[in-house]
Order: C-alpha cells, then sequence, then structure tokens
C-alpha cells in the first residue's frame, strides 16, 4: 500500500472517529468535487438518492438559514474571515429539521489555481442544539418567574406601606419616612411641619349609616388630604380609625397654617353620599399643627406628638378647628397649643 493510500486510510479513520464529514467544491467551476455523503446518510438518503436526486444540499437548507450560510461563505471567500463557519438546519427524508455545522477553509493558495478548492467537514450538532433550546427555554422561564417574583415582592411591599382602604401610607410608612425628614431637617436646618388632621364625630356616622358609609366617608377625606399634596415632597398617611397625618417638608409653620385652614374648608364644603337612596352626609375635620427646626430639640415622634396634643385641643374646645402646637415664647420654650386666628391674613 503506497503512503498515498495509507494517509487517505488514516484521514478517513480519524474523520469516523470524529464524526466529521469531508467534503469539497471546486470554487472555479462551481462543482462539488467530494459530496457530504454521510451528513446524507444521516439524513436518511441512500446512496442511490445521493447520486441521483439530491444534488444540491442548499434545497434541503431551513429558509431561515439559507441566507446565513450564504453570508458565512461570501465572508470566508473575501477574507472577511479567516475561516468558514456556520450551523444550520437540514431537511431530513422524513421532514424533520436537524442541526449540522461547517468548518472549512480555502485550500492551495501556493498552486497555479489559488484560491480554487474549498475544503470542510460537515459535523451533527442537533444534540448540543437541542441542550441549547432547553436551556434557553428553562432560562427564559426562571427570568419570567423572576420578574413574576419581583411583581409580588414590590406588590407586598406596597401593601405593607400602605392603608388596604384608601391607599395611603400607613403608620408604620408613616413613622419611616417621617423619621429620614426629620435627618434631612437636621442635617439642612429646614423646618419641617406636620398636621394631624381627625374626622369630627365620625362614631356617629358608623352608627346611623353603617360600615360601608363610614368608609365611604374616610376616602372622602383621605383624597382631601392628598388634593393638594406636593407629589414627591408631601407625605399623606393614615395614622388609624379616623385620623391622618400629612408631612410638609421644607414648610414653616404660618404656612403650614394655611395648609391647615384650606383642607379644613374643603372638608367642611364636602358631602359624601351614604345610602342609594342619594343620602348624604356633611363632615368637618379638627386639625392639629406642629413645626420642627433644627435645634428644637425633640425628634419626628415627638413631633407627631405635639401635633396630636394640638388636635385634641381643638377637639375640646368646639371641633372643626385648627391648633397649633409650637408656638415660642421669647425664652426659646414651647407655648401651650392656641387656636388659628382666622383673621391674620389666611
Amino acid at each position: 500500500m503506497g503512503d498515498v493510500d495509507l494517509n487517505k486510510e488514516r484521514l478517513e479513520l480519524a474523520l469516523e472517529a470524529a464524526g466529521l464529514d469531508l467534503w469539497e467544491n471546486d470554487l472555479i467551476t462551481g462543482n462539488v468535487t467530494r459530496k457530504a455523503t454521510k451528513t446524507f446518510e444521516e439524513l436518511g438518503f441512500t446512496e442511490e438518492e445521493i447520486v441521483s436526486g439530491v444534488q444540491d444540499i442548499y434545497s434541503l437548507f431551513h429558509p431561515d438559514d439559507i441566507d446565513t450560510v450564504r453570508q458565512a461563505v461570501a465572508d470566508h471567500l473575501t477574507g472577511v474571515t479567516p475561516q468558514y463557519r456556520c450551523e444550520f438546519r437540514l431537511r431530513s427524508k422524513s421532514g424533520e429539521w436537524v442541526w449540522f455545522a461547517n468548518y472549512g477553509r480555502v485550500m492551495d493558495g501556493h498552486t497555479a489555481t489559488p484560491g480554487k478548492r474549498l475544503i470542510g467537514v460537515t459535523f451533527n450538532i442537533h444534540d448540543r442544539k437541542c441542550r441549547e433550546t432547553e436551556i434557553a427555554q428553562i432560562n427564559q422561564q426562571l427570568s419570567e418567574q423572576n420578574r413574576l417574583l419581583q411583581q409580588l415582592n414590590t406588590a407586598l411591599e406596597r401593601l405593607a406601606a400602605n392603608d388596604s382602604l384608601t391607599g395611603l401610607s400607613n403608620r408604620r410608612s408613616l413613622m419611616e419616612l417621617g423619621a429620614k425628614e426629620y435627618k434631612r431637617t437636621e442635617r439642612f436646618g429646614r423646618p419641617l411641619s406636620l398636621l394631624v388632621v381627625d374626622i369630627d364625630l365620625f362614631k356617629a356616622v358608623n352608627d346611623a349609616y353603617g360600615h360601608l358609609a363610614g368608609d365611604r366617608v374616610i376616602c372622602a377625606v383621605a383624597q382631601a388630604c392628598t388634593a393638594r399634596k406636593r407629589s414627591g415632597v408631601d407625605i399623606v398617611a393614615r395614622f388609624g380609625g379616623e385620623e391622618f397625618v400629612i408631612v410638609l417638608p421644607e414648610t414653616d409653620g404660618p404656612s403650614a397654617l394655611r395648609v391647615a385652614e384650606t383642607l379644613r374648608r374643603d372638608v367642611e364644603a364636602l358631602r359624601v353620599a351614604v345610602g342609594d337612596a342619594g343620602q348624604d352626609v356633611a363632615v368637618t375635620v379638627s386639625i392639629g399643627v406642629a413645626t420642627l427646626h433644627k435645634g428644637s430639640g425633640f425628634d419626628f415622634e415627638e413631633l407627631v406628638n405635639r401635633a396630636d396634643k394640638a388636635l385634641y385641643q381643638a377637639k375640646g374646645t368646639g371641633r372643626n378647628a385648627v391648633y397649633v402646637a409650637d408656638a415660642q415664647t421669647d425664652d426659646g420654650s414651647m407655648a401651650a397649643p392656641k387656636q388659628l386666628d382666622l383673621g391674620e391674613g389666611i
């Protein structure tokens, strides 16, 4: 056996062991000088069919892959890529799509006809592509599940931070946000005001019209509290039952009083439907106001307590009133709560 035959046998053995199918194209004539016979056999075609019927392998390519393959060949022939590499699907005799890959290179660069021969190998990558597809599907499912989980977490956080009836911040959220505003007030020396708002004689509404009517009243007052809210600045919270708290950053005492009196008048003008027969009810609120300045010597919780004490002063002296808790005396101490003088330019 000559060296040429021996080397040919060695090559065929190596190709067979590696699952590679050798092919060769004549780039000058366009003829296929060595067919990818093993590939056609894997696709279910007989030797007779390969010789007589399957002349153009491009007829077996998946329509979505033909342009990709042609572009990969063109890129190599024009020197854009050092090798020809491509992955594609071929139609088997039974009609199934099977994944294969090509690797090739233009040979005989130093002969009299350089660039004549394009030699390469084809090999089956169907199992790998199936695994990749399965992994991609799993990753997509995981991504979707993570997205849904994030949405649920966001919804749970919102539920944990907001009152279920009014949608306002709840008491816990108020204290957390208020503590942050207190730190900002201390850092930058800006005023921080707070209103505690309570619906007057709310129990009488519940007793006369029922809890559903009471809920409507609470929601109506909640809407009035948020109507003049500065978006991204003020905090409006349901503090419990029929009581609300409004935090007004960057707001001094006189400005907070004006906000409180405007809110009192807005609620006084409300008529809340409490029955299917067209009944409505008028409600009023009492409001306590307190303002925190840098160096006041008390924290956000104490600010709430001071406004709450002013609220009870308003309740005890006739309701539908605004009281201020943090008027300072000449020596810097805090004076007793006083009723807002509505004649002072409000």
